[in-house]
């Protein structure tokens, strides 16, 4: 790809965010926006831009001024892929986010249960995610539990995640991998183990490690619990990463009823340092709900 004709097609259709918040035409130079909090987009997010390939993908992710990149589906990808994106994201200062470290039931009890063909899976997994983490660069990995098991009392159902995840993290632990567990609401993802924030603070607790957090992810919080800036707070000492998406409609901040502003504001005053996964989609198709993502997260990050 030319990418000085890349960059000249795209200050051709920015309408929404100023060219000088983007690129330097004259000098080629990156000037792009300075970001206060690590925010992370997701392969196709910038695809009518950037174009279909990852590596293309990463390089404009970096050049609008992001300093993060998360890929819930990094561990399915190629040894040789994840070994040019994390080369690609060393080069151009990318940190990267979370990937999903195992295969997710959404319909069958799996760790709930406590069998033992289930938990040496889940086990096997993160111990392959090891290595996958280690290529890529990855400090943090996302982990579901899976579905409730109602033949079996709810506190037997924790005890049983807690002794898996306690396993997982003897696994983690030397390699200062830190898996986060996500909480996710009951209207998207219906009859799971994991729903809310102060549940997964209990069993971060619980299982008393470094390598096991929280991935608080304010859309799914924002429909199960609500009251999101006062269970960051409650929760501050066990969140290991955050995820973002606007409700209703699980799109970019400003679309919905969140007052992302607030929220971004508080979280960086708490001196948070990690990453903000932008794990939602774009309001509108094409190149200019591209154009829109960015000046909304502009918008939010002036606070």
């Amino acid at each position: 790809m030319n990418r000085r004709s890349f960059i000249n097609g795209l200050s051709a259709v920015v309408t929404a965010v100023p060219m000088a918040n983007l690129f330097s035409m004259n000098s080629g130079k990156n000037e792009s926006y300075n970001y206060k909090l690590n925010y992370a987009p997701h392969l196709g997010m910038f695809k009518n831009h950037a174009g279909s390939d990852p590596i293309d993908q990463l390089n404009f992710i970096a050049d609008l001024g992001f300093t993060a990149f998360e890929d819930n589906n990094m561990r399915k990808r190629s040894v040789s892929l994840q070994n040019k994106m994390a080369s690609v994201m060393k080069k151009r200062n990318l940190v990267m986010g979370v990937f999903v470290a195992h295969e997710i039931y959404w319909n069958k009890p799996t760790l709930t249960s406590g069998e033992k063909e289930y938990v040496d899976k889940f086990l096997s997994e993160i111990t392959n995610s090891v290595d996958v983490a280690k290529r890529v660069n990855a400090k943090w990995i996302t982990v579901v539990p899976g579905f409730v098991d109602l033949r079996i009392n709810h506190s037997y159902q924790t005890a049983n995640v807690i002794e898996t995840l306690k396993k997982a993290s003897e696994i983690l632990e030397p390699h200062g991998i830190v898996m986060v567990l996500e909480p996710l609401n009951f209207r998207n993802h219906p009859g799971l183990f994991l729903t809310e924030s102060p549940q997964a603070y209990s069993i971060c607790k619980s299982i008393n490690s470094p390598s096991c957090k929280i991935l608080f992810d304010i859309y799914h919080q924002q429909i199960q619990e609500g009251n999101i800036i006062p269970n960051i707070e409650k929760c501050w000492d066990e969140i290991g990463y955050f995820q973002i998406g606007d409700n209703p409609g699980r799109n970019e901040p400003t679309t919905g009823e969140i007052n992302y502003k607030n929220i971004f504001k508080f979280i960086k005053e708490k001196g948070f340092t990690g990453v903000l996964g932008m794990e939602h989609g774009n309001s509108i198709k094409g190149k200019e709900g591209e154009l829109a993502l960015i000046k909304a997260y502009q918008s939010v990050d002036d606070f």
